[in-house]
């Protein structure tokens, strides 16, 4: 998908084209209210091949990953593994792998959880959460990112506070590279709607009260009309992970 304004300003380096943050949000703009299907294509067509998606098999993530799977399967999907993922997340990925023809990229901190216990004390997530996220995530997403142009997320503006003003194509000022979020506008209802119109596996634990779903000793089941990422860092003021902060405006 080709996107035309005279907005769309860039740069030409060394035959590398760098998006300035004021021309991502023209485009964002334009992007505004396309299926995700279309906003794909288009970042496809302007990163491809250095361009990943990030999935944490929630919901979102199947809903992309079928996309992707229809037309660009190779594209690189890939994976947090912290070690402590719920092992229903683990076999929906191998479901997903198997139905959609896709193949994960394992990234991993690197870190033991024996050695995180012996440098940080035993499960450190019980004491200081944030700093769990950033050696097992935020660390290991910036690495694996420092080599792309540009990422893929599932984020939709009315999971969070923080999330309410991601654009559909923004500048990722932490990690240096294009962000693209091709359900920021989309419900909670538009993705399960999507995910039963095409029959697509998603993790039995949101059967079971869980709305989002992240590591285990983290994670909890949301009462009735509570926020769905309240289940998440149940007793401490946290909301994210640290993977996903709000763009400056």
């Amino acid at each position: 998908m080709t996107v035309q304004t005279d907005e769309v300003a860039f740069v030409e380096t060394l035959g590398v084209l760098e998006w300035t943050p004021r021309a991502l949000k023209a485009v964002g703009d334009l992007l505004e209210g396309r299926s995700p299907e279309e906003v794909l294509r288009w970042g496809l067509d302007a990163f491809a091949p250095e361009i990943a998606m990030a999935t944490g098999f929630g919901l979102e993530g199947v809903v992309l990953m079928h996309y992707l799977s229809q037309i660009a399967p190779e594209t690189t999907v890939f994976y947090l593994d912290t070690d402590l993922l719920f092992p229903d997340t683990y076999l929906l990925r191998d479901e997903l792998e198997a139905r959609l023809g896709l193949r994960f990229t394992r990234v991993h901190s690197g870190l033991p959880l024996e050695a995180q216990a012996e440098a940080h004390g035993p499960e450190l997530w019980a004491r200081d959460p944030d700093l769990c996220c950033r050696l097992r995530k935020v660390e290991p997403l910036r690495r694996f990112l420092a080599d792309k142009c540009a990422w893929i997320t599932g984020i939709r503006r009315d999971q969070t506070r923080a999330r309410a003003n991601a654009g559909i194509v923004e500048w990722d000022r932490v990690n240096g590279l294009v962000k693209i979020n091709p359900l920021a506008g989309w419900t909670a209802e538009q993705v399960w709607a999507y995910i039963h119109a095409h029959d697509l596996p998603f993790n039995r634990l949101h059967a079971m009260g869980y709305p989002s779903i992240g590591c285990w000793p983290c994670t909890r089941p949301a009462a009735p009309g509570e926020n769905p990422r309240s289940g998440r860092w149940a007793g401490f003021a946290k909301t994210e992970c640290g993977l996903h902060w709000p763009t400056r405006k």
